[in-house]
């Protein structure tokens, strides 16, 4: 495709980049400069609450109510008072 319109032949022509850009001199900043650009897009989506999935974990822990242990059941009265009776 890029052979027709254009008149490109990759193989022939993609080397001329190094001519331009030395790897040796700028391979570091370009790394450096992807790298800058993947933290700041992280800590904006993390700093989002729709798509920051580890808040969302603690506010669901936060938001459960504790569970407290139930009050043992009183004994009626009548059972109460006849094991003190058997008693004597």
């Amino acid at each position: 495709m890029y052979q027709k319109v254009f008149n490109y032949k990759p193989k022939e022509n993609d080397y001329r980049i190094w001519m331009v850009v030395d790897p040796a001199v700028w391979l570091i900043p370009i790394l450096l400069a992807v790298l800058l650009t993947a933290l700041a897009v992280h800590a904006t989506v993390f700093g989002s609450a729709k798509y920051n999935f580890m808040n969302m974990v603690e506010e669901e822990v936060v938001a459960a109510p504790a569970v407290e242990a139930a009050p043992a059941p009183e004994a009626p009265a009548a059972e109460a008072a006849a094991p003190a009776a058997a008693a004597e």
